[in-house]
């Protein structure tokens, strides 16, 4: 039975949902986190799936979803301080945290600042890592910095450009809103140091036809994380690893389960 809730962390109301075995000690408890623009939703059929194997929470993350957003620009370090407040106050049980691109930058951080709170990760696209660009793509989107940075000068001037404006930056971008600030510091972490501290088990999802994450991501976070494994799933992109992959993330969730 789904059921709604809060918890209040970093000064932040965070609403979640809950499925499963009651949550007590030494029961598996499964945290899902959602990529950016999602809520809980984005992983419930997967959750239920597995409802009979653990509890399940899946958060909402301040600022999506039912959850307000933080009083200040958050960066993933803050989010990921949250979840292991949030987490020092339940029963220990083996906790298994499952996220999809953004999802996967704040697991990537509690990992490496909080190693107790958390004992393996299931990460499906997960960014956290700088792209590599060729020379052409380089120089396309250096070219687009150097436009928009001149369209707002001449908006400093009293120039109307927002029908310019409107066609920089990603779909996340213009719809962000008052989570801007936030989704600009999200995206111009690099992850590299901190990947190299994670000490769990870790097995890494991406879609080969991923051009939001693409697989060479995983590739080098693979080799930053000791003993991380990849799976690379053909014909799959950003968002089809959630609905197509499903069956092998929710297979590599079980076996984390069995430790």
């Amino acid at each position: 039975m789904l059921t709604l809730s809060t918890f209040t962390a970093k000064h932040t109301a965070h609403a979640f949902a809950a499925l499963g075995k009651p949550l007590a000690a030494d029961t598996p408890h499964v945290i899902w986190a959602h990529g950016w623009g999602q809520d809980h939703h984005a992983f419930l059929a997967l959750a239920q799936s597995l409802e009979r194997a653990a509890h399940h929470t899946l958060i909402d993350f301040p600022g999506f979803g039912l959850s307000p957003p933080p009083a200040e620009a958050w960066d993933t370090a803050d989010y990921a301080d949250a979840v292991a407040e949030w987490l020092a106050t339940l029963p220990r049980g083996r906790r298994i945290w499952v996220g999809h691109s953004f999802g996967c930058r704040v697991g990537l951080r509690l990992a490496a600042r909080h190693p107790e709170a958390i004992d393996a990760m299931v990460l499906a696209a997960a960014a956290g890592l700088q792209r590599r660009r060729g020379f052409p793509e380089k120089l396309r989107f250096s070219i687009r910095i150097r436009l928009f940075k001149a369209l707002k000068l001449l908006e400093r001037a009293g120039v109307d450009v927002a029908a310019w404006k409107s066609r920089f930056g990603s779909a996340d971008y213009q719809n962000a809103g008052a989570m801007r600030p936030i989704l600009v510091k999200v995206v111009n972490e690099d992850q590299t140091e901190v990947a190299r501290r994670i000490r769990c088990k870790v097995a890494l999802f991406y879609g080969e036809k991923d051009d939001t994450t693409p697989p060479e991501i995983g590739e080098r976070l693979s080799q930053l994380i000791p003993g991380a494994t990849l799976s690379i799933l053909p014909g799959l992109d950003h968002h089809t690893i959630l609905t197509d992959g499903g069956p092998q993330i929710a297979y590599a969730v079980s076996n984390m389960l069995e430790g």
